[in-house]
């Protein structure tokens, strides 16, 4: 027993994991909340919106209708009015404005589709309730509400309110319908209720579980779309910088192939020129020193220069950004040696993933982790933390609580062999900045004396940006 129930939780675990809405593109987001409503939803409201102009105003809805039935579609009627007054300045608002701010057309969005479906259960109401043939329009506005609004969370609010009110308006319906029984004598009350279905629970509750199903395929189906563009785009990015590596890798060899034996020649070159000299042939002993001079400078620009050449023996990976933090703060901070520092980390949730070769990554955060404890010789408090930026990045930030950096050597310290430490060697920052522009990444210090040192990095998650609708 106990093994079927394990494997049924590890099922349901897996279909949960399967079901958990990934973050939404935010590009993508305005684009459905506001392309969708403008070009697709307004069109067929005009059209809905004019049918009922004509049955309102300028033909009878009903005939001679019960006294309860006629309040009914009285409430209706100005519940119509106000209905056209928002969508007229809904419609107005997002023909004017092109773009509006995020958050504000979600608002709106959100608004006036949770006022269809109000709106489409008032009509319910007066149209037959359970049996009425809206009822076919309430599953479109459940697709509908699937599309515009792609987070999950407004999306099952709105799509359980629909069935919510389909409920509301056949309830509503049976009760006034009950109230006009009453009041109609026993012959009229005879052949009503001979006409009425012998079981209305049946079709009522086949239709709310087609809503509620309905409801549930949306959301998967969205949510297994939304991975498929997800991966579609990593394995993209997967691909262009692998490719940007590989690209930069082959031309430092060959710049490395082309340069090295030509200098090569010329070092042996001057070796045979200071024998000359020291067999006593005449000799300028100034320009052999420049020389070697310069064939050594040459030689350890190409020998870094070669070191991207292995950048293209990488292999690019998808890294979660805060287990990286994690293992190089364990690195660089284990409490078994440094138990005087307290390190404080703030994660954001939803972080993308950065798509790097790990020891870049490592090296990044390794160096200004140990730069920060080096800054902090005994103890103190260092803060770490990452949150989502705007457009595909995350901003990872690293302060510490020591001396400062003056402010006449920040902008100074990212260059290679400056150092403000008696013992430091000047490369640990600069390792910093190159790994970090090789990914389009940036990094930026901010200091003041005497109230410690922090760095900004900022990592674009994203190189190939789709161009905004």
């Amino acid at each position: 027993m106990k093994p079927i129930r394990t494997q049924l939780f590890g099922k349901i675990s897996r279909l949960t994991e399967l079901l958990k809405p990934p973050p939404v593109d935010l590009a993508e987001r305005a684009y459905r909340l506001q392309t969708v409503e403008r070009n697709v939803i307004m069109p067929v409201k005009l059209v809905f919106i004019g049918i009922l102009v004509y049955y309102f105003y300028l033909s009878p809805w009903f005939g001679e209708a019960a006294i309860s039935k006629r309040v009914a579609l009285s409430v209706v009627e100005l519940f119509f009015s106000v209905y056209l007054l928002l969508n007229l300045a809904v419609g107005t608002t997002l023909l004017v404005r092109r773009r509006l701010p995020m958050q504000l057309a979600q608002w709106i969005i959100f608004t006036v589709s949770f006022v269809d479906g109000l709106f489409l259960a008032a009509l319910t109401l007066v149209t037959g309730g359970f049996d009425s043939i809206l009822y076919w329009l309430f599953l479109g506005l459940i697709v509908r509400n699937a599309v515009s609004n792609p987070l999950a969370v407004p999306q099952i609010i709105l799509n359980l309110s629909v069935s919510f009110c389909f409920v509301l308006a056949g309830v509503a319906n049976v009760v006034i319908t009950n109230e006009d029984l009453a009041a109609m004598d026993e012959s009229a009350r005879r052949a009503v209720e001979l006409t009425a279905q012998e079981n209305p629970a049946e079709p009522f509750f086949l239709r709310l579980i087609v809503l509620l199903f309905l409801t549930a395929c949306c959301y998967g189906v969205q949510v297994l779309f939304e991975k498929q563009r997800l991966a579609e785009e990593e394995a993209r990015e997967f691909t262009g910088r692998q490719e940007q590596l590989r690209a930069a890798g082959r031309l430092a060899a060959e710049i490395a192939h082309q340069i090295k034996n030509p200098l090569a020649i010329i070092n042996n070159a001057v070796f045979t020129l200071q024998r000359a000299v020291d067999a006593g042939r005449p000799a300028p002993p100034q320009q052999v020193a420049i020389i070697r001079e310069e064939v050594e400078r040459s030689d350890r620009i190409l020998t870094e220069l070669m070191g991207y050449a292995q950048l293209a023996e990488g292999r690019v990976e998808k890294l979660n950004i805060i287990e990286e933090l994690n293992r190089a703060i364990n690195k660089v901070f284990p409490q078994a040696v440094y138990s005087g520092f307290q390190v404080r980390s703030d994660y954001g949730e939803h972080l993308p993933a950065l798509l790097m070769q790990r020891k870049h990554l490592s090296e990044i955060l390794v160096n200004l982790l140990q730069n920060s404890r080096e800054a902090m010789p005994s103890g103190g408090e260092l803060e770490v933390r990452a949150e989502a930026g705007p457009d595909h990045s995350i901003d990872v930030t690293i302060k510490d609580d020591g001396p400062g950096i003056p402010a006449e050597k920040l902008e100074r310290i990212f260059h290679p062999y400056f150092t403000t430490k008696a013992k430091g060697t000047g490369l640990g920052l600069s390792i910093v900045r190159h790994n970090a522009e090789m990914y389009g990444a940036t990094v930026r210090a901010e200091s003041e004396l005497g109230n410690g040192a922090e760095f900004i990095l900022h990592f674009p998650t994203r190189t190939q940006m789709k161009s905004p609708p």
